[in-house]
């Protein structure tokens, strides 16, 4: 199968390269920002054209959520028509499409793990922007698949941990918010998601939620980052109002796994288990 994967650069994009790795089987191209603009989306079907895939991941997004509120414009370009268009290339040409989405779609009002059913409500720019690629992914392709996921993290890229990891090497104490609760995602572990949906005969399109298992919040993830490294900074629990940002986050961003663990036939990690296995990987090449 020939495969397209925007975004190869980004932290999903890279964890795919080393799932993927040379496969054989699968042709798979992965472009990044100079391969293919997303904020030219009069561009994409041209570029698209050009390798005529059979099926396209589409992981590329603007996630720079506090400066999307500035910047709604171009957030909506890259995240709502790149999305468009990639679609509409997909339909014309019949490829398979996967869209990477998120948990900022919802409101993130409720104690409980969402499914994929309940009503969106985006509290800010960049969850309103994936909530309109979403509409349009489902739009143009029927059988698409919108996997929406949280907290991501890798070994590549910045992320949540990685940034903790340096603050505690380098400060006495830090302040984390912990009142804002949900489960992680490695992006590792997403990667082997959508591998798994590409290799598999039967493509059952629909919205899917992906994170690891587990509840905690980013104090509790913060004290695990620190106590798993060894590391001995002081981690102090604050609430979000004394953390102010330019994009509202939500307080809860819980989602209900059991229908891509249903349909795929997939275990989901434990949030602590992938954890460990991403520290180990940063130990063993510190430079990534």
């Amino acid at each position: 199968m020939k495969i397209v994967i925007t975004g190869g650069t980004g932290q999903l994009g890279s964890e795919l390269k080393d799932v993927f790795g040379d496969q054989i089987g699968h042709e798979v191209t992965f472009l990044d920002r100079s391969d293919l603009d997303l904020s030219k989306p009069e561009e994409i079907s041209g570029k698209l054209m050009a390798i005529n895939p059979d099926a396209i991941v589409h992981a590329g997004a603007y996630t720079a959520v506090d400066q999307a509120e500035g910047e709604r414009e171009l957030a909506d370009r890259i995240n709502h028509m790149a999305t468009h268009a990639i679609a509409e290339f997909a339909k014309k040409t019949s490829a398979k499409l996967i869209y990477i989405s998120t948990d900022y779609v919802f409101q993130g009002n409720v104690d409980e793990a969402l499914k994929e059913d309940y009503p969106t409500n985006p509290i800010n720019v960049y969850g309103e922007t994936k909530r309109m690629g979403e509409l349009a992914a489902l739009g143009q392709v029927k059988d698409a698949i919108i996997i929406r996921t949280s907290w991501v993290y890798s070994v590549y890229g910045k992320n949540f941990v990685k940034t903790m990891l340096d603050l505690m090497r380098s400060l006495p104490e830090i302040n984390v918010v912990a009142n804002q609760i949900g489960s992680p995602t490695y992006a590792y572990d997403l990667a082997i998601l959508i591998k798994r949906i590409v290799d598999l005969d039967l493509w059952v399109g629909g919205v899917y939620h992906y994170s690891n298992e587990g509840r905690i919040s980013w104090y509790d993830f913060a004290i695990a980052i620190r106590d798993l490294s060894g590391l001995a900074c002081r981690v102090n629990p604050i609430d979000s109002s004394g953390f102010p940002t330019a994009a509202k986050r939500p307080g809860f961003s819980l989602l209900d796994k059991g229908k891509v663990k249903s349909v795929f036939g997939i275990e989901v990690p434990f949030w602590k288990d992938s954890l460990i296995q991403m520290l180990n990987k940063i130990a063993q090449n510190p430079l990534t």
